[in-house]
């Protein structure tokens, strides 16, 4: 198992969900974690229930000033980060031809420009360290959408370009940059998502995939187990991008 002893870590979006298993998961081998969210109040109940390795954030990913702030709070309470972990998105399922240019704004600010604020933010402190391992959950969507999506496979591909460009930028500063795609994950967004039980019935693992399944794909890539890799994606889907024998 990874061993994140002593190592730092900013989780955003941690208050629920995918991202709030990071968190847990993360705490359990080792780690010292910010969880950050928009919500403060939601952040400080998943803080109080990690203990003292963790502090809760008040972090709206658009917000160059609350990651500004995010990163100051994090150094001053733990001399460093490590590891920044970008989950934070937002999710909408429309026909192209119905979705309007205010909802896709929302997809590029959320999905895009808040992980950009965030890489650069914390890429600027971990330059300091001469160290730091940058984790971005993005999605499937980004290399194989599914219907009534495409503007949110738009900002999940964008995402991964950006990713694997600043891996070779910061890599200077012994920074990796490394992805995550998670498929169908049985969180809040499972049930806007295409997935039902009958479905992934159908694909190669015969199940809908655990916030846990995709929490140790990101572990790995927090440790110092994955020290060679960066521009590095891993797909944690079941195997549906392989097809399915429905």
């Amino acid at each position: 198992m990874p061993d994140l002893i002593n190592k730092v870590v900013l989780i955003t979006g941690a208050n629920r969900g995918q991202g709030k298993a990071v968190a847990r998961h993360l705490a359990s081998i080792g780690a010292n974690i910010g969880v950050s969210a928009r919500n403060f109040d939601s952040a400080a109940d998943v803080a109080k229930e990690l203990g003292k390795c963790a502090i809760p954030l008040k972090l709206e990913v658009t917000s160059s000033s609350d990651w500004e702030n995010a990163v100051l709070k994090m150094v001053k309470q733990f001399g460093k980060i490590d590891i920044l972990v970008n989950n934070a998105g937002n999710y909408i399922r429309k026909p192209f031809l119905e979705t309007s240019l205010e909802e896709y704004e929302q997809l590029i600010n959320t999905n895009q420009v808040g992980v950009f604020l965030g890489m650069k933010e914390v890429a600027s402190q971990m330059k300091k360290q001469q160290q730091g391992s940058i984790i971005n959950t993005i999605s499937i969507s980004s290399f194989s959408p599914i219907n009534k999506s495409s503007l949110y496979a738009s900002t999940k591909a964008a995402v991964t370009t950006m990713s694997k460009a600043a891996a070779i930028e910061l890599g200077d500063y012994g920074i990796r940059v490394n992805i995550v795609h998670p498929g169908g994950v049985d969180t809040g967004m499972f049930s806007e998502s295409k997935g039902s039980d009958a479905y992934y019935n159908t694909i190669p693992l015969k199940r809908v995939g655990q916030p846990i399944d995709i929490a140790q794909a990101i572990a790995f890539l927090a440790s110092d187990e994955s020290s060679y890799c960066t521009g590095a994606e891993i797909v944690v889907d079941g195997g549906i991008t392989l097809g399915t024998d429905a």
